[in-house]
């Protein structure tokens, strides 16, 4: 099966993708995101870190979370320096294999966000009135 992807690109310095909720979404966002950094030409070492965390927090969204789920980019900077902050919003935990009422598992209250970026980044999750969105914020070096 191969996803489709209907991008919104709202401004120049902020891209929105819908997610495949498939497992395949990682690989084919990843593809697309990879075209945007260039464009935006993002130092190589911003970009494959934020592939990195794309990646991550796409599988997150996937595994742990409900459909639909959105992927936005934006980029800005201060300083002389290139920033890039990543966020993936969902439509909350996904309740399978959880008895009514049960908290998840310790290891999977964050999904892992807090193990991923690199030293030159801060991150965290936002718990909007629907769902969930976990970001993070990247720094050129």
């Amino acid at each position: 099966m191969t996803a489709q992807l209907d991008v919104v690109v709202p401004e120049a310095d902020e891209h929105v993708c819908p997610l495949p909720h498939i497992p395949e979404a990682v690989s084919v966002v990843r593809r697309r995101v990879r075209t945007v950094l260039a464009d935006w030409n993002l130092t190589p070492d911003l970009a494959e870190d934020a592939l990195l965390v794309i990646s991550e927090l796409i599988t997150n969204a996937v595994v742990h979370a409900l459909p639909p789920a959105v992927l936005r980019l934006s980029r800005g900077g201060a300083g002389g320096r290139s920033a890039l902050r990543v966020e993936v919003t969902d439509a909350g935990p996904a309740a399978a294999n959880r008895g009514a009422g049960a908290d998840p598992p310790p290891d999977e209250q964050r999904r892992g966000v807090y193990t991923l970026p690199p030293p030159s980044a801060e991150c965290g999750p936002l718990v909007p009135p629907r769902g969930t969105t976990c970001w993070a914020e990247l720094l050129a070096a």
